[in-house]
């Protein structure tokens, strides 16, 4: 007789919908008053952390890398915030403090090009199709206006498959 296995992936070992809502109050850090209610606190406090050798070796190397300075302090408040540090409206006023604390860090490791906005990945990507929506644009009124001149339509006319003329029967 066969032994029942359970399946590797089991599409239905899943949290209920509407699980989070049965959950005991205050099981995540979020759901607890925060630990920094004043602004300049939570700076003092990134500035602390990006100031660490350790820290600040990484974020160097993050930003030696190419990773935008937008994305490094995007994680660092976000995780702030998931850490029960401060609170979403502290998080956006300290969001450009931040930033520009890790721009020095990076300035001051010597990093050569530093990008400031997740904008900068994108930026050559969009330029590069605009460009090629244009070219293949110009290709289209090339045709058209050949097709309006009749040499490319008197091509097809004359093709294996084309309609014999009344004229020619």
């Amino acid at each position: 007789m066969d032994q029942y296995r359970e399946a590797d992936n089991n599409p239905f070992d899943a949290p209920v919908p509407g699980q989070g809502l049965t959950d005991k109050p205050g099981n995540y850090p979020w759901e607890h008053p925060p630990q920094y209610t004043d602004t300049s606190e939570a700076a003092d406090y990134v500035w602390d952390k990006l100031t660490q050798p350790q820290f600040a070796e990484q974020i160097i190397a993050m930003l030696d890398a190419g990773i935008p300075v937008e994305a490094i302090g995007r994680i660092i408040i976000f995780t702030g915030f998931a850490e029960g540090k401060w609170t979403p409206d502290v998080a956006f006023i300290i969001a450009e403090p931040v930033m520009k604390m890790i721009a020095a860090v990076g300035i001051h490791g010597g990093v050569k090009k530093i990008r400031m906005s997740m904008q900068d990945l994108t930026n050559n990507r969009e330029l590069q199709s605009i460009a090629k929506i244009k070219k293949n644009k110009e290709e289209f009124e090339k045709i058209a206006s050949n097709l309006a001149k009749g040499s490319e339509y008197e091509k097809v006319k004359e093709g294996i498959m084309a309609r014999k003329n009344e004229e020619t029967e």
